[in-house]
């Protein structure tokens, strides 16, 4: 998340208005419920985990055991376990 100056977005009046209770300060704007993103969906950081969890999985199907998964994606046996279980 990166903090936009209140006064480039947003007319002088709201500003104005605002700094009757804030100032100074950050303040946090909740995006609308139907405009939510959720973890990772801005970076990309969702789409890597979820490839690397079916990578997982195939591997899982495919006869490696969850100890060789572990090592081989540095997880727990615990983690590598929840994955498999979840899909």
């Amino acid at each position: 998340m990166r903090y936009i100056n209140a006064s480039v977005v947003l007319p002088e009046e709201l500003v104005e208005q605002l700094q009757e209770y804030v100032q100074g300060e950050y303040l946090y704007i909740p995006a609308r419920k139907n405009e939510f993103k959720v973890w990772g969906e801005l970076s990309g950081a969702r789409k890597e985990i979820n490839k690397r969890n079916d990578a997982i999985v195939d591997a899982y199907l495919s006869g490696a055991s969850v100890e060789e998964l572990s090592e081989a994606f540095f997880l727990s046996t615990y983690a590598i376990r929840k994955i498999i279980y979840q899909k």
